[in-house]
């Protein structure tokens, strides 16, 4: 048999659970934002998988970052109208 590999969305969780001790740590208005971090990172688990040459967490923060780019601009265009 083959190896089995971990899927992208198990790699997700498991960097998740082991930051928990740093999110506890957190205010729980920090708390919030940092969930919000992987929730953004979930909604480009296709393309974290995609990304081969990077390791799945630095994947993962480059969708976050876009996720945090696109509301910045979103908040940039609203606020010239």
């Amino acid at each position: 048999m083959g190896r089995t590999l971990i899927t992208i969305t198990q790699q997700l969780n498991e960097t998740e659970s082991m930051l928990s001790p740093f999110r506890r740590t957190l205010r729980r208005s920090d708390q919030y934002v940092f969930d919000g971090l992987f929730a953004a990172a979930r909604r480009h688990i296709a393309a974290i998988g995609q990304a081969e040459s990077l390791l799945p967490f630095e994947s993962a923060m480059l969708a976050m970052l876009l996720e945090q780019s696109k509301e910045i601009q979103f908040f940039n265009k609203s606020s010239k109208n």
